[in-house]
């Protein structure tokens, strides 16, 4: 996701916290689906296993999620995050005119409570539907624009032994999160800062490019700009991967975008997964007044 800059000292203290929890530490088709799986599926499915060729287990991820409750609980207690994370939730609702001016993570709060709650979110949702996607592991490499903590990313990256990684996203404080979590969960690779439109894009075969809750935030003249360079990526043989809300009120460009994937030999998905959350997230949503009961993603898919 982008997000506008912190300050200095902000950049500052993020450094220092981070060294110290370092220590711590078949061809595509058109089509058109709506997937619903059983709510008695257990939590460890949208982890593990999806693929045969990821090499980090479950223990590895708890691991992870283990790590981020102590990074950003070091310095607000669970209520602190979870009142942030009501008016997080209400400003990607409500006021998503402030996303692209930072407004997201515009506190130490929200920035505690996006890298705690959405980012392992994000990263369950991603891992599912990379799973559901037939071949969608076969990459050797992932560049995650607008890459927020990293956690999207990072789930389709480890879906295969020995991907690479490298992310893009304008807020330094999401950079910082995102090298970190490729760290914490062993991934090769790095995040740097720049922008999603102007993001040097060079397509070839072997490159999974993701797009993960980001291209809704992004000015109209920035999406076609974006959309552009995907679709020449794609044609050079890299594999097009682009994940949004379901909700359609959130993604009035979606139609337009639909119908070019679709023309590129894609595929559109629609996802419900059961939303058997880690403790931590399922305290925090409820906390926040937060009831998931399904996971939910849409999805643009070429190769």
């Amino acid at each position: 996701m982008e997000f506008a800059a912190t300050s200095a000292r902000e950049e500052q203290n993020r450094r220092t916290r981070e060294r110290e929890s370092d220590a711590s530490c078949e061809s595509c088709v058109t089509r058109r689906r709506f997937l619903r799986l059983p709510a008695s599926l257990p939590f460890s499915f949208l982890l593990f296993d999806l693929g045969s060729e990821g090499s980090v287990t479950a223990n590895g991820i708890d691991t992870w999620l283990v790590a981020l409750e102590e990074r950003h609980l070091a310095d607000l207690t669970a209520s602190e995050v979870a009142r942030a994370l009501r008016a997080l939730s209400s400003c990607y609702v409500e006021r998503r005119a402030k996303l692209p001016a930072g407004g997201a993570l515009d506190s130490a709060g929200k920035r505690a409570a996006f890298a705690l709650f959405y980012g392992p979110i994000h990263f369950l949702v991603t891992r599912a539907v990379v799973g559901a996607i037939p071949d969608a592991a076969t990459i050797d490499a992932v560049l995650d624009l607008g890459c927020g903590t990293g956690a999207a990313g990072a789930a389709w990256a480890l879906a295969r032994d020995g991907t690479a990684i490298a992310g893009i996203d304008r807020h330094p404080w999401a950079i910082g999160e995102a090298n970190w979590t490729y760290r914490c969960l062993g991934l090769r690779g790095r995040a740097t800062q720049g922008t999603v439109d102007r993001a040097p894009i060079r397509g070839r075969r072997g490159l999974g490019i993701l797009a993960a809750y980001c291209v809704n935030e992004l000015t109209e003249p920035s999406r076609e700009m974006l959309l552009s360079k995907l679709l020449d990526a794609h044609r050079k043989g890299s594999r097009v991967l682009v994940i949004e809300p379901i909700a359609r009120r959130l993604t009035s460009w979606w139609s337009g975008w639909e119908k070019t994937f679709t023309y590129a030999g894609g595929r559109v998905d629609e996802w419900r997964f059961p939303a058997d959350l880690p403790d931590r997230q399922r305290q925090l949503a409820r906390a926040a007044g937060l009831q998931p009961k399904e996971l939910t993603a849409r999805s643009l898919w070429v190769a």
